[in-house]
């Protein structure tokens, strides 16, 4: 006897999640009116009103603070992707300022420490687990 009932997941979305992936149901859904926004725009929105301000070679800029920022942000940063990485924590007026100012690579290592700073967090390499004080029995 085969089983025909699917199962899905129960785990709840995030407004966020919700937002960038549509709701699946066996339901039509009726088109929407309003226009569709790009992944970009929608993270603007969302981000927007939740900037801090950090120095960066004598300027003042908005950016989101680093709690806020996604794993593929983080990634782009350590594989030395600057731009794109500004691209996406600047708000698009002060990243034209950023590629106006085209900082060293020390002075944007200062600034992101900086805005670790600000949010209490260290974006330093993690020294990992402390390892165990038990001793291990050998056999």
């Amino acid at each position: 006897m085969a089983n025909t009932r699917t199962t899905t997941s129960s785990k709840p979305r995030s407004a966020a999640r919700a937002a960038s992936r549509p709701a699946t149901s066996r339901q039509p859904v009726e088109p929407e009116v309003e226009e569709e926004l790009s992944a970009a725009e929608a993270q603007e929105i969302e981000a927007e009103g939740h900037y801090i301000t950090a120095e960066l070679c004598g300027e003042e800029f908005r950016v989101i603070p680093a709690s806020g920022w996604r794993t593929s942000w983080q990634r782009l940063l350590n594989a030395g992707q600057i731009d794109a990485f500004a691209e996406k924590v600047f708000p698009p007026e002060d990243y034209e300022l950023y590629l106006e100012l085209d900082p060293t690579i020390m002075e944007f290592i200062e600034f992101t420490q900086e805005v670790g700073q600000q949010a209490g967090e260290s974006l330093g390499k993690s020294s990992g687990p402390a390892p165990s004080s038990r001793r291990t029995r050998r056999r």
